[in-house]
């Protein structure tokens, strides 16, 4: 079937997330009928990947800061369209900050306006999650320096404001972020004194058979490489970030070796002079919302069938929410996810030739990020890197000492006691950041949070609206 014929289909979809997952899934929805809501938080769409500059910078050469950049040309037309015909409703700078099912339907709350005073509620018949990821950052003493930022964060700041976080970077932590972060920076006019990586990229050796099936992404490795060469940008394999030092911001880093144990080879520690650090450990699915509603998680990623369906009955999910994979494995995902809710409100099951390639490449992605996520994992033994003194939880101030006393003295044994005894999680970003380092610290697994609200609501919106009244999770209905 034709992307370009619209089939009447009963049914209204909420979308939420403009990245490549929720763009995909919203013209694949969109051309087959269904009546689509994009809710999204950003201004324009894109997500973090293609983040673009605001129109008042006045960017002349904002491709120069992407790759895949037609695909990015194909999204925004198309979306343009189906806004422009009335298929789609875009909906800009509204805040999710729950969702709850009632009489039959689902009700999606947001803060609208960068201000995010002002409710605002959309229903839909069925729901598609693509809220994407976010970093996951380990701690360190210095980590809390002006001038310290999270690798996606600089490239947020290159990519969205076309600024750089400081004219001589450091960038650090491991995963595949980093190498386009650093080439981009050097691009950019930053001196990238060097790349750390704590990983050592020869393990990746072992999954030769996984990779050789992916040559386009081992040759964009290699323009990488080759570009980090030409900029001069040193790398240090199985390295990692010990401290970082300054007063009134960085001024300095100092990196060591690491054994094959993660232990810090002694002698092996230098520093480096830089007024910016890069760093980044991976990242994690933002699930928040998906926990809200009582959809299944397997380990920290939401649970999804073949069709990207959640357990709950009406909920996809789509993207980064499903497992790390890059902006590719998003894609793919995402027609999935329309497609099935497409056919799905046509009481039927997708065609499986309209979803046979995506499904290809959505195996084969899948395997290849497993492959990678093996390899560059956080070190080992980071925690015995952690000074008592070192602040762990920055909203709310706790050091590791506090963390350490709570497990050893006091008693607790899971995440959420931590947070009760030290306040550790119980600030401004609800832990998103202190999260991991506390269960690390502590020596638990992460919990789901299963809160109701996936952001801080201002008392007057609850008052204002009629709708705001959110209540726990029912069990999904087996039989539904």
């Amino acid at each position: 079937m034709s992307e370009r014929r619209a089939i009447a289909v009963r049914g209204r979809l909420t979308v939420i997330g403009a990245g490549p997952a929720g763009l995909t899934a919203t013209l694949a929805a969109a051309a087959r009928g269904v009546r689509v809501t994009l809710v999204d938080a950003a201004a324009e769409a894109g997500g973090q990947f293609y983040r673009q500059p605001a129109a008042g910078l006045g960017a002349r050469r904002s491709r120069a800061l992407h790759h895949q950049w037609r695909t990015w040309e194909r999204l925004r037309d198309g979306l343009a369209a189906h806004v422009a015909a009335g298929r789609v409703t875009h909906l800009t700078d509204h805040h999710v900050w729950c969702v709850e099912r009632a009489s039959g339907e689902f009700v999606v709350h947001a803060l609208r306006g960068p201000e995010q005073e002002e409710p605002a509620t959309v229903r839909a018949d069925a729901l598609l999650l693509a809220t994407g990821g976010y970093e996951k950052v380990l701690p360190f003493p210095g980590w809390t320096l002006p001038g310290v930022v999270t690798a996606g964060g600089a490239q947020a700041m290159l990519k969205g404001g076309l600024v750089l976080p400081g004219r001589t970077a450091v960038v650090a932590g491991t995963g595949p972020l980093l190498m386009p972060v650093a080439v981009g920076l050097a691009a950019a006019g930053a001196k990238v004194a060097a790349l750390v990586e704590s990983a050592d990229p020869r393990a990746l050796a072992r999954h030769a058979r996984v990779l050789a099936a992916h040559p386009d992404k081992l040759a964009e490795g290699a323009r990488y490489a080759a570009a980090l060469a030409w900029h001069r940008v040193g790398v240090l394999v199985r390295h990692t970030v010990v401290a970082a030092h300054g007063t009134d911001r960085v001024e300095a880093v100092t990196v060591a070796a690491l054994d094959h144990d993660g232990r810090v080879r002694d002698g092996s520690e230098r520093r480096i002079p830089c007024d910016s650090l890069a760093v980044g450990h991976g990242m994690l699915p933002h699930t928040d919302l998906a926990e809200t509603l009582g959809c299944r998680l397997d380990g920290v990623n939401v649970a999804v069938d073949d069709e990207q369906r959640t357990d709950v009955p009406g909920v996809w999910a789509a993207g980064e929410i499903t497992g790390i994979g890059g902006a590719a494995l998003s894609l793919a995902e995402g027609r999935i996810a329309g497609l099935s809710v497409a056919a799905r409100f046509g009481s039927r099951a997708p065609e499986p030739g309209s979803v046979a390639r995506a499904a290809g490449v959505r195996g084969g992605l899948r395997e290849f990020f497993a492959a990678v996520d093996s390899v560059c994992a956080a070190p080992a033994r980071w925690t015995e890197r952690i000074g008592d003194d070192t602040v762990v939880c920055r909203c709310e101030e706790v050091p590791a000492s506090a963390i350490r006393e709570a497990v050893g003295e006091l008693g607790a044994e899971d995440v959420r006691t931590v947070k009760l005894l030290t306040r550790a999680g119980m600030g401004w970003c609800q832990g998103r950041i202190c999260g991991p380092a506390v269960a690390g610290l502590a020596g638990c697994p992460p919990t789901p949070s299963r809160r109701p609200f996936a952001r801080p609501v201002p008392l007057g919106v609850l008052a204002r609206d009629p709708d705001a009244s959110p209540e726990p999770p029912a069990p999904p209905d087996p039989h539904a």
